[in-house]
């Protein structure tokens, strides 16, 4: 398996890509599929295209088959998770008095798109979940009776806080407001289960855990959620005898692909299933064992130098997923994070710190090596 994870990854010699919670490297296989889509337009034009669209037919079972979905009719190919969270914002019939419940300091894509409702009078109800006894009491705290969704990240972007998605759509399910998941920091990284957390929307893109593009992004609706959305974007390829353009009645597909107004992006789409080609042959238990043993090792770590590293992230393990952010006690986060970088870690500053966030590939030696980078580092 190592050999495999050494024969995919190119990286230049010295850099060490801790970053995968931002942008992902891609695998060779991945260049190689934009390669092979690149020459089959240059040589055949759309000759081919029948073969395109049987990759894009592979790449929803591909998804379906990482998030557990009972079909891929449930799978949409949208541009990003913030184009996914729009269409359930402003698709859902919200009336004056409504609120919805997120956690406070969400990524602003969990947040400005539900602020957007405030003209037509939806609260958005923030719950801290900081100093709560756990994180879901805090987002069920915030519930009540006019309450239409809730809506979380699966593992904060900062903090790299994972919520126990099962208990949450539990909770959901007894107060009876819909639960939408922004899972884009952990497909990929760690297994996820869309039946067990009962969601009835998740929304990732993929250049992130999943390693692939930008601009291709998964959006799951339960089909009983989906009939809840009115469409805001209409065109050829959303209905559901997509094809027969000499037809003049037409109807949305019955099918998640309702969300999809226009033309697919084949080249997104290529590179994305060739990426989630190399998940599904590690397997993504083994992903997820190597991502926890990272995180794991980096915050011992952190811990052990707690009179220079003061640790953001908080375990136990089930609390982790790959996003590990800390703080350095002596330095400014945006110096130190410059400075690993000119010194080839790729990082983030994030949640007033620095965010390591390394895949299943990364060597234990490139962690140390940016570990003593950091306690070398002198302001």
């Amino acid at each position: 398996m190592t050999a495999l994870w050494n024969s995919e990854f190119r990286l230049e010699e010295g850099l060490i890509y801790l970053n995968h919670a931002a942008v992902s490297p891609w695998p060779l296989r991945t260049a190689d599929a934009v390669r092979s889509f690149a020459k089959d337009n240059l040589l055949h034009g759309s000759e081919r295209y029948l073969k395109w669209l049987s990759v894009e037919t592979r790449l929803r079972e591909q998804l379906r088959w990482l998030i557990n979905a009972p079909s891929a009719d449930d799978i949409a190919l949208l541009k990003s998770t913030s184009e996914g969270l729009s269409v359930i914002a402003h698709g859902l019939a919200w009336r004056n008095g409504d609120n919805m419940v997120i956690p406070a300091h969400e990524f602003p894509s969990n947040r400005i798109v539900w602020e957007s409702l405030a003209p037509m009078g939806v609260e958005v109800r923030q719950a801290d979940v900081r100093d709560a006894e756990t994180p879901e009491a805090a987002i069920a705290a915030r519930i009540d009776e006019r309450t239409r969704l809730v809506s979380v990240s699966s593992v904060h972007y900062a903090t790299g806080l994972r919520l126990d998605l099962e208990e949450l759509g539990n909770v959901c399910r007894s107060k009876g407001a819909l639960f939408c998941i922004d899972a884009i920091q952990s497909l990929g990284a760690v297994p996820f289960d869309v039946q067990s957390a009962a969601a009835d929307f998740v929304v990732a893109d993929g250049h992130k855990w999943m390693m692939g593009p930008e601009g291709v992004a998964l959006f799951y609706a339960h089909p009983e959620a989906r009939e809840r959305l009115t469409l805001r974007q209409y065109g050829w390829h959303m209905v559901e005898h997509c094809g027969d353009f000499d037809r003049d009645d037409w109807q949305p597909a019955a099918s998640a692909r309702r969300f999809e107004c226009g033309s697919s992006n084949m080249l997104g789409i290529h590179a994305l299933h060739a990426s989630l080609s190399m998940l599904q042959e590690t397997g993504i238990e083994t992903v997820r064992g190597k991502v926890l043993e990272h995180s794991t090792y980096l915050l011992e770590q952190i811990h052990k130098h707690g009179d220079t590293l003061q640790p953001v992230t908080q375990g136990p393990e089930a609390r982790l997923a790959g996003i590990v952010t800390f703080r350095h006690r002596a330095a400014d986060p945006a110096a130190l994070c410059a400075y690993l970088q000119e010194r080839g870690v790729m990082c983030a500053q994030r949640g007033g710190g620095i965010r390591f966030s390394p895949h299943f590939y990364i060597q234990r030696r490139q962690l140390d090596t940016a570990l003593d980078l950091v306690l070398g580092f002198r302001a």
